[in-house]
């Protein structure tokens, strides 16, 4: 039996738009078996179990772990997953919540196909795949890696970069993704992607509120502009400079946190007094999630002690607030801020994952 364990991750964290991710302990977990007398398509089948079940599908050639483990096989000369494969999904990531659910599931896919396999793979080498299929390094790799992460994508040669994913045929059944030539697909290049870890205080924790709806992130991203001002470049710049650092700091000061955490848009001035400014990630957001300005606008060290900071988690619609204290009164005032919108939520207190993807054979 395999068992293969992915942390959820939240993203774009305060400033850190596309850069940094931190995986948090919510998992998707693989539980894998084998019985050779059962003969089915690809020899695999799957089962889930958890939250979204009943979204998923349990074709191996349509569900997106077991399609993104035979890319992997294919690229290994592996057509099918060794005969008898059974699958069972155990979810426990939010779907479509800015928690990092697809790419939890594509790097479980990665790592599904290197254990059924057998292919040793690096973790290095499986960012790269990972890489093919979602192009978020900041969620993948906090998956993979584990922790509070930066990243950055190569820039890659003409001909790689004109091939920005992997061919439909290797991710979609007909006939969408056309038919399966038969040919091995394309391996992605070496080293698409880098991350390294940064540290993270131990008194510091996640409050996240989950919304009772879900927000797309490819309709997250059409709302943000493609230019944006020099000066709220700069912004967001030297915020992100010093909060990769401030996290890691015992103990944590909360106002340079708070204030590291700041996207351009939403900016508390010394005095207290709250300016609008407007730019990079989540004020363009705030049309998608009902009441965000007014949770981002209504919470800081001094109203609610044990408070370092608040951001969306990913494309949203989950809140991300970091404490070192005080947790569920915090959790409260954002949930009453959201039931005023007419929103139910859930809220969790979660630490960083800091093992990332795990895969274990007994």
């Amino acid at each position: 039996m395999i068992t293969i364990k992915v942390p959820s991750s939240s993203a774009n964290i305060g400033p850190g738009f596309d850069v940094i991710g931190l995986a948090l302990s919510l998992f998707l977990e693989l539980t894998v078996t084998f019985d050779s007398t059962d003969q089915n398509p690809l020899n695999c089948t799957v089962s889930c179990e958890g939250l979204g079940a009943e979204e998923v599908s349990l074709d191996p050639e349509v569900n997106l772990i077991t399609r993104t483990a035979l890319y992997v096989l294919k690229c290994h000369n592996q057509r099918q997953f060794p005969k008898g494969t059974h699958v069972n999904i155990i979810n426990n990531i939010p779907l479509g919540r800015g928690l990092g659910s697809s790419g939890a599931a594509v790097v479980a896919g990665v790592s599904l196909g290197n254990e059924v396999g057998k292919l040793g793979l690096s973790k290095a080498r499986m960012l790269d795949y990972c890489l093919m299929i979602e192009r978020h390094p900041d969620n993948v790799a906090a998956a993979l890696y584990g922790g509070f992460i930066g990243t950055y994508l190569n820039e890659l040669d003409p001909e790689q970069a004109s091939r920005k994913e992997i061919p439909l045929s290797e991710v979609l059944p007909e006939p969408a993704g056309g038919v399966d030539t038969g040919l091995k697909p394309p391996e992605p290049p070496l080293n698409i992607g880098h991350y390294i870890r940064f540290r993270w205080a131990k008194e510091i924790k996640c409050i996240v509120i989950i919304p009772d709806f879900e927000v797309a992130t490819h309709k997250a991203r059409e709302v943000l502009p493609t230019h944006y001002p020099r000066a709220d470049v700069v912004f967001n710049m030297q915020r992100i400079a010093l909060l990769a650092t401030a996290l890691g700091e015992t103990p944590p000061d909360p106002d340079m946190i708070f204030e590291a955490m700041q996207d351009k848009g939403i900016y508390y001035a010394p005095s207290g007094h709250v300016v609008l400014t407007g730019v990079v990630h989540q004020p363009y957001r705030k049309g998608l999630i009902p009441g965000l300005t007014e949770i981002l606008l209504s919470m800081t060290p001094k109203s609610h002690p044990g408070l370092l900071g608040i951001c969306l988690s990913g494309a949203g619609p989950t809140i991300l607030a970091l404490a070192t204290g005080n947790f569920e009164s915090i959790a409260d005032h954002i949930l009453n801020d959201f039931k005023q919108q007419g929103i139910t939520c859930e809220w969790k207190l979660l630490e960083p994952a800091n093992d990332g993807m795990t895969a274990i054979t007994t």
